[in-house]
């Protein structure tokens, strides 16, 4: 007899009255247990914030790392602050301002009472302060996403003023058409955990950023596009292995629910799910930068593991593996095609964000209803413009009043020094001269 086997022989010798919780008892099990995928969750969406550091600053040059760190400490203190103030009361309004499109502003959130009793809570959800402490990691994330486009010619504190409306208004009034019970959600568009809302909305908002903006000092000259390498590849990869680890609890925690056998099986679903995609959508962009270069490309197989993850986000409960393996690799192939058109169109996009996230955010979107037999493609079409129409749209507006008022970009010197030394006084590598 096995070890395994002798233990739980014992177990159950010693526990002859061990039943399945029934009735009170199973709704505080649920309570309990769904907070804590919350509260898991995340922390690991929350590390994601470390991941796309690590990313932005593998990616960018030398003289510009430190300000891309500061960013995103930044960007992510902000969007707790202005989640709390306004965010998560519009995104989930008790009472609409306009019925299914606007929530209240500024119905700052409060948490269950230190002590709660069980009957002064929701046990068949969970607690209070877990949902927002896991729905402000989407939050942020989604800040997160236009930090990398904009990167090495925004100047420090216009883009934090952009964070404020893009966390606490922006994002919270589109993410409340779906999640928040919105028109979106009434007419069947399906997002699981946020290919569009979270992912597409970033990237239509770096989009909007960069056509602003404008390309890096050198980017595009003669009809060529100079290639800008990142200063630390170890860096970047080790930022796309923290926000392959961090998707787990982005979509995993997305099940909303683990209370009972048929909602944990679904969470381990989801991760193996996840886990296919972003596989599949690194080897992918691994083969095709072979086929097409004679070389492959590490930067590009990054973005492929991470088109892979954004485009499996929309849908990852229902697809089969090999359904989840197609899926994300579609996405790595986006990546590939599309990296090289936006340099055509002179759009200069210094992560890759805009591939990864609004592109292949639109493909896991669409195809949600290959596998979803309750979605449409029409209504998933129809969801994805009306969240990118409205997240460009007010993202422009705000971006060209900030130029107008604070003015957006350094100066050409500046640029040329690095924003480093200019913005901040300090060098990320001090030792070594500026690349």
């Amino acid at each position: 007899m096995t070890r395994k086997l002798l233990i739980s022989t014992a177990l159950l010798a010693a526990l002859p009255g061990l039943a399945f919780a029934e009735g009170e008892a199973a709704a505080h099990t649920g309570f309990i247990l769904t907070s804590v995928l919350f509260l898991l969750g995340g922390v690991l969406v929350f590390w994601m914030a470390a991941g796309f550091a690590m990313l932005e600053a593998g990616l960018v040059r030398s003289k510009n790392v430190t300000m891309q760190l500061t960013k995103n400490i930044a960007l992510f203190s902000i969007a707790a602050i202005m989640y709390w103030l306004a965010g998560y009361g519009i995104m989930y309004p008790g009472d609409w301002l306009i019925e299914g499109w606007l929530g209240p502003f500024f119905a700052v959130t409060s948490l269950d009472p230190v002590g709660v009793a069980a009957d002064a809570v929701d046990v068949g959800y969970a607690s209070g302060a877990s949902d927002f402490f896991f729905q402000l990691m989407f939050c942020a994330t989604t800040a997160s996403i236009v930090s990398g486009t904009l990167a090495e010619r925004i100047k420090l504190w216009p883009f934090l003023a952009f964070v404020v409306v893009l966390t606490g208004f922006i994002y919270p009034i589109e993410a409340s058409w779906q999640w928040g019970g919105g028109w979106l959600s009434e007419a069947g568009f399906s997002d699981f955990a946020g290919s569009t809302l979270v992912h597409a909305a970033g990237g239509f908002a770096a989009l909007a950023g960069v056509l602003i903006l404008g390309p890096r000092i050198g980017k595009y000259k003669d009809g060529r596009t100079v290639p800008m390498p990142g200063s630390n590849l170890p860096l970047a990869t080790l930022g796309t292995f923290i926000l392959w680890l961090g998707w787990f609890g982005f979509n995993g925690g997305s099940q909303l629910a683990m209370g009972t056998i048929s909602d944990v099986s679904d969470v381990a679903r989801i991760f193996a799910n996840t886990n296919m995609a972003a596989a599949a959508g690194a080897v992918v962009a691994m083969i095709m930068t072979q086929v097409m270069f004679k070389k492959v490309d590490l930067t590009m197989t990054l973005n492929g593991a991470l088109a892979g993850l954004v485009s499996i986000t929309a849908e990852p409960l229902a697809p089969s593996l090999f359904q989840a393996l197609i899926i994300g690799g579609i996405g790595g192939a986006i990546v590939v095609f599309v990296v090289p058109l936006l340099d055509k169109l002179k759009i200069d996009d210094v992560v890759g964000a805009i591939p990864v996230h609004l592109v292949a955010g639109f493909w896991g979107t669409f195809i949600v209803a290959w596998t979803n037999t309750d979605a449409s493609f029409g209504t998933q079409i129809m969801g994805f413009l009306a969240i990118g129409i409205f997240v460009f749209v007010v993202s422009f507006i705000f971006f060209a009043i900030i130029k107008a008022t604070m003015g957006l970009r350094v100066s050409e010197e500046e640029e040329v020094n690095g924003l480093d030394t200019a913005e901040l006084g300090m060098e990320a590598y001090p030792e070594f001269t500026n690349g």
